[in-house]
C-alpha cells in the first residue's frame, strides 16, 4: 500500500458532539498522510514525470497531503461509505454543496483549525464519511488550506526542468503588476528575468485578436516602494494593466514540480480508507466498503482529468472509487497531468484539454483526432459510474454542450452505459447569491476581489439536485438502480441551440442586456506531444473554434431544457446563465465567467405595462403568495415523483421560494425602475 503513515495532528468533537440522528455524534481526525509511490509500477506510469521525481532508499517517491476524515464515533452507525471531497484551491466543497452549510468547512484565515459548519447534517444522519484530502501543490500556504507536497522533477543531472507557461491574468480593478498565477497561487518563476522569448499580449475578449505589448514596456518584476523591483513570479507593465482587460504571458519557466501525484494522493488516500487495516493506522479499518468522490468546478475538472488517465487503480490492481460527481466542470479537463501545468487555469480558450469531451469516442473533423474521455475505463471494462452536471454558466461559458454533441455541436452523442450527464437550467456556477446582489467575491482570491454584473446574480440555489444525484449514484452502485434519464439541451428536439439565437428572446425583455459576443473554445495547438504532457509552442496556434450550444428559452428566458428547481418551472423572474461585466471592472463586452443573471418580472400588471414587459407579471401570474407556494410544493412533488429531487428537499424548495417571493414583494426593483 503506497500509505506509509497517518500523522495526526487534530481529533476534535464535530459540532460540538452533536448527534446526527440514528448515526450519533461525529469526530474529526486531522493531520497528514505520507505516501511512497512506486514510478515502475503500471499503476503510476501514465503519471507525467513522475519517473524523473527524486526516490527514497526502496526507490520509491515520497510525498504527502494534508486530510481531514470525518466519521461517526461509533464506526459501526456508519452506512460503509466515503465521500472523497476533492478540495477546491485548498477549500473544501462536500459540506458546503450537500449539507447546505453557510461558508467553506475550511477558511483561510489566522486559525489553522476552524470550526466545521456541518449545515443541516444531510451527510452525517446518512451515515457518510467524508474525507477531504489535499492535493494541489500551488496552494498558498495559508492557515486552514489543504495542501499537497509534491517532489520535483529533475533532468538526467540532477538539475531543475525549464519548459513553457502560458498564464492568463485579469483584475476589476487597475493594477501596476500581476503575480504569475491565479487566486494567488504559487506562481512558477521565470528562469531568465530578461528573457526575449517571453510574450505579453492583450485582448478584449478571451477569444479576441491579440495584441503583442512590445517588450520594452514590460519586465518579469513588481512594485516595491513605488519602484519597479526585478522578481521572476510577477510582471510588470509601465503604465499599469488596466482593468477588466484580458492579459496572457508566455515564458519560460524553471522548477517542474510532478503535478501528477495529486492522482495517486486522491487514490491510495480512498484505497487506504476502503482497504487498509488498522495496523496501517486506518481510522475506519473494515468500515468503509463503497467510495465516490465530488469534485466542483477546479476539481471536477480534476476527475475528469483522473478520469481519462484512468488513474482510479491503485498499486494493487483494485479500484478505488465506485462513483464520481464531477460538478460545474463543463466539458473540459486541465493541465494537472501536465509538465509546468496550472492547476487553476480555468478558461477553456486558454487550454488544449477539451477534446475529446464525451466519454464515448468522437472524432475530430479538425485535427482527425478520434478519442474518447472514457476510452481507458471502457479498455478494460471498468464498472466505475460516473455523473457528470452542470449549470447554465458552463454552456454560456462555452464548453459544457460539447460533454454530449460532437466537437462541431452539429450531432448528439449518446453517452455510455456507466455516464449521466445533467444541465441544472437556470443556475449559475456556484450555488447562488443571496441576498440577492449584483456583486460577489471571486471564490478563493486571496486578494478578496469583488466582481460586478450589469445583472443581479443568479439567487437559485441547486444544491438539492446534487443530493439527489449522490442518493441515485449509491443506488446504482450498491443495488443496481438505475438512476434517472441524462437531462440537457439536445440537437434532436431543437433544444440545443447556438448562443446567438437567444438575442431575440432577451431583446424583448426591457433592460435585459444580452452579450453581443460569446467566446467560443478554439482548437489550441501547444506542439504538444500527443497526450498533451508537455507544450512547447507557447503561445498555441489557434485554429477553428468549436461547436457550442445553449439551451433554447421560453418567452420568459427561462431554459426549456435540463432539469429546473422548482423556483424556476413556477418562476418569479428569468433565470439565466450569463451575465456581463459591469463597466466599473472593466471588459464590459465580456460574459461574466462563472456567473448567471436574475432579471426579476413585474410586481403587477401596471408595471409591466408601463416598462413594456412582454413577460405577464407576479400579480398576473399568482393570485397569493399562497397560491404560489402551492404551485412551487407541487412541481417539487414531480421533481421527486422523476426522481431529481429528494422527498425530504420538498420542503426545503417552498423555503427557498417563499424567501424569493418575499423579497420580490418587498425589495426589488421593478424592470421601470432598474
Amino acid at each position: 500500500m503506497a500509505v506509509t503513515h497517518f500523522d495526526i495532528a487534530l481529533q476534535r468533537a464535530l459540532a460540538g458532539g452533536r448527534a446526527f440522528g440514528g448515526v450519533g455524534p461525529y469526530e474529526e481526525l486531522k493531520g497528514r498522510l505520507r505516501f511512497a509511490l512506486d514510478p515502475e509500477h503500471p499503476a503510476n506510469a501514465r503519471i507525467t514525470d513522475v519517473g524523473q521525481a527524486p526516490r527514497n532508499r526502496d526507490g520509491r517517491v515520497e510525498f504527502a497531503a494534508d486530510v481531514s476524515i470525518l466519521l461517526p464515533v461509533e464506526r459501526a452507525r456508519g452506512n460503509g461509505r466515503v465521500i472523497l471531497d476533492v478540495v477546491n484551491r485548498g477549500h473544501t466543497v462536500t459540506l458546503p454543496n450537500f449539507n447546505h452549510a453557510t461558508r467553506p468547512a475550511f477558511a483561510p484565515g489566522a486559525d489553522p483549525d476552524p470550526a466545521i459548519d456541518v449545515g443541516d447534517g444531510f451527510l452525517m444522519r446518512r451515515g457518510y464519511a467524508v474525507v477531504s484530502c489535499g492535493w494541489q501543490c500551488d496552494v498558498p500556504e495559508l492557515p486552514g488550506l489543504l495542501r499537497l507536497e509534491a517532489p520535483e522533477a529533475r533532468d538526467g543531472n540532477g538539475r531543475p526542468l525549464h519548459g513553457r507557461v502560458y498564464v492568463n491574468l485579469q483584475a476589476p480593478e487597475p493594477v501596476p503588476h500581476f503575480l504569475l498565477s491565479d487566486r494567488g497561487h504559487l506562481a512558477y518563476p521565470a528562469a531568465d528575468v530578461d528573457a526575449r522569448d517571453a510574450v505579453l499580449l492583450v485582448r478584449d475578449q478571451l477569444d479576441g485578436d491579440a495584441r503583442a505589448i512590445p517588450r520594452a514596456r514590460w519586465r518579469f518584476a513588481r512594485v516595491t516602494d513605488g519602484r519597479a523591483v526585478p522578481d521572476a513570479r510577477h510582471v510588470w507593465l509601465e503604465g499599469g494593466f488596466e482593468k477588466g482587460r484580458l492579459y496572457q504571458v508566455a515564458y519560460t519557466a524553471v522548477g517542474a514540480p510532478v503535478l501528477g501525484v495529486s492522482f495517486a494522493a486522491l487514490r491510495e488516500c480512498v484505497s487506504w480508507l476502503k482497504y487498509g487495516t488498522e495496523a496501517q493506522a486506518n481510522p475506519g479499518a473494515g468500515r468503509l466498503r463503497w467510495a465516490y468522490a465530488y469534485g466542483r468546478s477546479q476539481t471536477g475538472r480534476l476527475l475528469r482529468t483522473l478520469v481519462y488517465w484512468d488513474l482510479n487503480v491503485d498499486e494493487q490492481g483494485r479500484e478505488a472509487l465506485d462513483g464520481i460527481i464531477a460538478n460545474v466542470a463543463g466539458g473540459m479537463r486541465g493541465e494537472f497531468n501536465q509538465r509546468f501545468g496550472q492547476n487553476s487555469k480555468d478558461r477553456p480558450q486558454m487550454m488544449a484539454h477539451v477534446f475529446p469531451s464525451t466519454d464515448v469516442a468522437t472524432t475530430d473533423r479538425v485535427t482527425g483526432l478520434t478519442d474518447a474521455l472514457h476510452r481507458r475505463l471502457e479498455a478494460r471494462a471498468s464498472r466505475l459510474k460516473v455523473f457528470y452536471t452542470n449549470t447554465s454558466a458552463e454552456y454560456h461559458r462555452g464548453d459544457a454542450s460539447l460533454a454530449h454533441t460532437d466537437p462541431d455541436g452539429l450531432r448528439d452523442v449518446t453517452h455510455g452505459a456507466n455516464t449521466r450527464v445533467y444541465h441544472f437550467g437556470g443556475t449559475e456556477h456556484g450555488l447562488a447569491v443571496w441576498p440577492p446582489s449584483d456583486t460577489a467575491v471571486v471564490a478563493a482570491d486571496p486578494a478578496g476581489w469583488a466582481e460586478r454584473s450589469q445583472h443581479l446574480r443568479g439567487v437559485v440555489n441547486y444544491g438539492r439536485l446534487l443530493r439527489a444525484c449522490l442518493v441515485n449514484l449509491d443506488r446504482w452502485v450498491t443495488e443496481g438502480v438505475e438512476p434517472p434519464p441524462s437531462r440537457h439541451p439536445r440537437l434532436d428536439d431543437g433544444t440545443a441551440v447556438p448562443p446567438e439565437s437567444l438575442d431575440k428572446a432577451f431583446g424583448r425583455i426591457p433592460g435585459a442586456s444580452y452579450p453581443r459576443h460569446h467566446a467560443r473554445p478554439r482548437r489550441l495547438d501547444f506542439g504538444a506531444d500527443a497526450e498533451l504532457r508537455v507544450m512547447t509552442r507557447v503561445p498555441p496556434r489557434e485554429g477553428p473554434a468549436f461547436g457550442s450550444r445553449v439551451s433554447a428559452v421560453d418567452e420568459d428566458g427561462n431554459e426549456v431544457a435540463g432539469i429546473a428547481v422548482p423556483e424556476v418551472r413556477v418562476p418569479l423572474a428569468s433565470h439565466t446563465g450569463w451575465n456581463l461585466r459591469h463597466p466599473d471592472i472593466g471588459g464590459r463586452a465580456q460574459l461574466l465567467v462563472f456567473a448567471g443573471a436574475t432579471i426579476p418580472f413585474a410586481r403587477t400588471r401596471r408595471e409591466r405595462a408601463a416598462a413594456a414587459d412582454p413577460r405577464p407579471s407576479i400579480e398576473e401570474r399568482y393570485a397569493s403568495r399562497d397560491v404560489y407556494l402551492e404551485r412551487v410544493r407541487r412541481a417539487a412533488r414531480e421533481l421527486v415523483a422523476e426522481r431529481y429531487l429528494l422527498d425530504e428537499d420538498v420542503e426545503l424548495s417552498v423555503t427557498l421560494a417563499a424567501r424569493l417571493w418575499d423579497w420580490l414583494a418587498g425589495q426589488a426593483p421593478s424592470p421601470s425602475s432598474r
